[in-house]
């Protein structure tokens, strides 16, 4: 793994909302941890210096609601990435609070490794509120948008 890659993905890692990750092969060990430093990249065959990086910097904590209301429902992301709420910047978002939304309809992209993957509702109802700001980071199973289910 060359050096420009490594900081390719520490970029990725801090931005995601990760804490920490480890990635071993054959080839190499490498542990991050935010507001630490980067543990160790060395060789595995041969003893060469530890390579260290400057502390990742934290990205802003997303907002989370606690608990949804007993009738409500969540759409959640699928992966770990970045969401937004529309297809490009200037085009219309998905959906907005008080839209009606039925279930496999695209509710928003989420942006992993330069890929963009667009979310599909898996409930149908009517959106009560957006949890994410647009262009920021989620983890895996986040909640993204209450819903409130059709009768």
């Amino acid at each position: 793994m060359k050096a420009k890659e490594i900081q390719e993905l520490i970029d990725f890692i801090s931005n995601s909302g990760l804490a920490e990750v480890k990635i071993e092969t054959d080839e190499f060990k490498l542990s991050i941890k935010k507001n630490s430093e980067v543990q160790a990249v060395a060789p595995a065959a041969s003893p060469a210096p530890q390579v260290a990086q400057a502390p990742v910097q934290p990205s802003a904590p997303a907002e989370t609601s606690s608990a949804p209301a007993d009738n409500l429902l969540e759409v959640k992301s699928p992966m770990i990435g970045t969401f937004y709420r529309s297809p490009n910047p200037d085009a219309e978002f998905f959906v907005n609070v008080g839209d009606s939304i039925q279930k496999g309809q695209p509710v928003c992209i989420i942006e992993a490794m330069k890929l963009f993957n667009e979310v599909e509702s898996e409930v149908s109802g009517k959106i009560v509120k957006i949890l994410v700001d647009d262009a920021s980071p989620v983890e895996y199973d986040q909640p993204l948008f209450l819903v409130e289910p059709q009768n």
